[in-house]
């Protein structure tokens, strides 16, 4: 073991922890809550989230990949499952025909704009409700340098 290594204090490890089981905690109760609420998983929310925020609600599959930072296998299962489903088809690329887009049926457009209020209004109960304005600007400042950081290393 290297000796130069910096451990965390005691309250740089309290707060990697909490980061790590809320986290955890959110995304599994968001997913049980999506689940109930409108047969959507986690990840389902997450791919119709991403298409839906591209004017012609389509993807290629490495774009759809990078934008939810997965590895190419689980996009290409997740996809499989929600086209079993209805929600996204794949298509051909026009531009070369090797590539494939995914793409947001108006199933799937209809499930995640039935699903988005009652989401909302749980992210902002379990999150946002808890906290005051400045705590709200705190955590946008905390996780977007976080994510610059992250950016950076890539």
């Amino acid at each position: 073991m290297p000796l130069d290594v910096r451990w965390l204090d005691p309250d740089e490890q309290r707060a990697w922890r909490a980061w790590l089981d809320a986290h955890a905690h959110l995304s599994a109760r968001l997913n049980r809550e999506l689940q109930a609420t409108s047969g959507l998983s986690l990840s389902d929310y997450d791919v119709l989230v991403h298409l839906t925020d591209v004017p012609d609600g389509r993807l290629r599959a490495f774009e759809l990949a990078r934008g939810l930072e997965w590895e190419k296998s689980r996009v290409s299962r997740q996809v499989a499952r929600m086209a079993e489903r209805g929600l996204v088809e794949r298509a051909a690329s026009p531009e070369d025909g090797r590539g494939a887009y995914v793409a947001i049926t108006a199933a799937g457009r209809q499930a995640i704009e039935n699903a988005a209020p009652a989401h909302v209004e749980l992210v902002r109960q379990l999150v946002f409700d808890g906290l005051t304005t400045a705590q709200v600007r705190t955590l946008a400042t905390v996780a977007l340098s976080v994510l610059s950081r992250l950016d950076d290393a890539t």
